[in-house]
């Protein structure tokens, strides 16, 4: 399939194109779900607009523990449908959809009580590698396998002795979340979807009681436009009420933010061959294999002040410390901790006090004609959420459309993947590149690591290492910007690269260096340029202070010291 670059004039084109004529669909949220639903929709064959206010995955979506899988712990509350349906989500997403963004992960699961807990446990894992073989998708992720304390103790060393009698190992996959999301976005706009982002839906236009399309407000250059279409799906996640709201219309359904934070260590700081899974007296705690990091999470607590950035507080990481140290024989301190990151699930609202006994299913709605809600499930099943969506979307046109076609259709990359991984040398040899650079560079791109190799043929200084950040190399900055709809600093340190969270300098070292790189092809200005590293700065700083407040309230006020991204002067 042709690939389709995110450049800023492939933007302005697709703002453009939107307003020109009536879309079958406009999707409002580039989250996951609204990037699945584009997705959806243009592979049926439909005329489909997609826009975000801020950035891909710049919400919920950027900010989950990484993971593709079935929710081992949904099996206690009996709900096998929900996680046969996402094990079928994880062989998909592995053998077909996404292989070079989804790859397994090994979990080493502690018992601390003999006999009852290794039968109790054994079962419950048995039973979860039984749905996924029963969901047909099971291939790439090998099956459970108990472990006495001293074979889990080989695979963990960091363990504690007295943390376990025993152990057990199951798999299930990782994904870098944003990467992830964008490629979904890039792969509807390939299939002929307009996408635009920093382009915020302000209001609703409606005609006799039916919503017919969008007031959309492009940040960059100010103006405003009117998008009409034949349906409108609402995909905002956590800010599906507000959303809702434009349409002057009380809501099917509502949706209740629950924070979940997540710690980024060191690799070295915990010996492990292998992730690990402990029970908390609220929910489960993952300490997850990061490439040079983990990623430690995450908690689960109630969310209602600033949805935009939400803050993590002191309270929030002395949690998750306490609770991996209980199991650790080197304790990890403050000083350990790389990069915090938090983000707001998006749950249907309830009666439980708890919201982790919120549910992780998803609900679509119609609740004005012309107007499509979808709201709640999990990042494992976006590509169901779309579908549904979708299908709830075409009921409103007058029209006979196919039935979703996402199952068979690999997002921009996957091609030929097998063959790529068995290529790395011979791809090194091509472009004069370490093959440890190249194994590095198809995790994140797969097949379209020639596109951005191919932008050193011009300058061939974009193949040596960022000084800030040199896990990558400084092609990735401008193919950021060139192909993958990157429109600032912050989108690229923060979701194109992870350089927010995997460097203790936050990626402050690297911000000037990514804001030269990238300057000549957003159009920046010296001054621009300044601005951006501005605020870049300030936002790290403003984080890093609310970490140090005791609570939520002083974190959110902390964290709002920075302002948003300013646009392109």
């Amino acid at each position: 399939m042709k690939t389709v670059a995110l450049s800023p004039e492939a933007r302005a084109r697709a703002l453009s194109d939107m307003a020109s004529g009536e879309l079958d669909v406009l999707v409002v949220g580039g989250g996951v779900v609204g990037s699945g639903s584009a997705l959806d929709a243009a592979t049926r064959g439909l005329r489909v607009g997609l826009v975000e206010a801020r950035d891909f995955a710049a919400g919920t979506s950027s900010r989950s523990s990484k993971l593709i899988h079935g929710g081992l712990r949904y099996l206690e509350m009996l709900d096998f449908r929900l996680v046969a349906e996402a094990l079928q989500e994880r062989g998909l997403l592995i053998q077909k959809i996404a292989p070079h963004l989804v790859h397994p992960v090994p979990f080493v699961y502690p018992l601390k009580h003999r006999g009852w807990e290794r039968l109790y446990a054994g079962s419950g894992v048995a039973l979860y590698d039984t749905l996924g073989l029963l969901s047909g998708q099971a291939r790439g992720v090998p099956h459970h396998r108990h472990l006495t304390r001293r074979g889990a103790r080989k695979i963990v060393p960091s363990l504690r002795k007295d943390a376990l009698v025993g152990a057990l190992q199951y798999y299930d996959a990782q994904v870098d979340d944003a990467r992830h999301t964008m490629f979904v976005a890039r792969t509807a706009a390939a299939w002929g979807a307009h996408v635009a982002t920093r382009a915020r839906v302000v209001g609703l236009l409606k005609e006799a009681g039916r919503v017919v399309g969008a007031e959309v407000h492009d940040l960059e250059t100010g103006e405003t436009i009117k998008v009409r279409a034949k349906q409108v799906i609402n995909a905002t996640g956590v800010w599906t009420d507000e959303t809702q709201g434009l349409a002057g219309e009380r809501g099917r359904f509502h949706v209740r933010a629950s924070k979940g934070i997540h710690l980024v260590v060191p690799r070295d700081r915990i010996r492990s061959e292998s992730g690990l899974i402990l029970r908390t007296e609220k929910s489960v705690l993952f300490v997850i294999p990061w490439g040079r990091h983990w990623i430690i999470g995450t908690t689960d607590t109630d969310w209602d002040l600033d949805k935009a950035h939400p803050a993590a507080s002191k309270a929030d990481i002395d949690y998750l410390l306490e609770h991996v140290n209980a199991v650790l024989e080197q304790p990890l301190t403050h000083e350990d901790v790389e990069g915090v990151y938090a983000g707001l699930r998006p749950l249907l609202a309830g009666e439980s006090e708890s919201t982790s006994k919120l549910s992780r299913e998803h609900a679509v709605a119609t609740p004005v004609p012309g107007l499509v809600v979808v709201a709640g499930g999990k990042y494992t099943t976006y590509r169901v959420m779309a579908k549904d969506a979708v299908d709830a979307a075409v009921h409103g046109l007058d029209a006979k459309v196919p039935e979703s076609a996402t199952k068979n259709v690999p997002l921009l990359g996957a091609d030929g993947w097998e063959a790529l991984q068995n290529s790395v040398h011979l791809i090194a040899e091509r472009w004069d590149v370490h093959p440890a650079r190249i194994e590095y560079l198809l995790g994140r791109y797969g097949s379209l690591i020639d596109e951005v190799l191919g932008l050193s043929e011009q300058d061939k200084s974009l193949l040596e290492p960022l000084e800030g950040a040199p896990d990558h190399i400084r092609a990735e900055v401008v193919y950021a910007a060139s192909h993958e709809g990157a429109m600032h600093l912050d989108d690229i340190l923060t979701r194109r690269m992870r350089t927010s969270i995997e460097t203790f300098d936050r990626g402050l070292g690297a911000a000037q260096e990514v804001a030269d790189l990238v300057a000549p092809v957003l159009g920046w200005t010296e001054e621009q340029k300044a601005k951006e590293v501005e605020h870049y700065r300030g936002r790290v700083a403003a984080e890093r202070e609310s970490q140090t407040m005791p609570d939520d309230a002083t974190a959110d006020s902390a964290r709002m010291g920075a302002p948003d991204v300013v646009p392109v002067a």
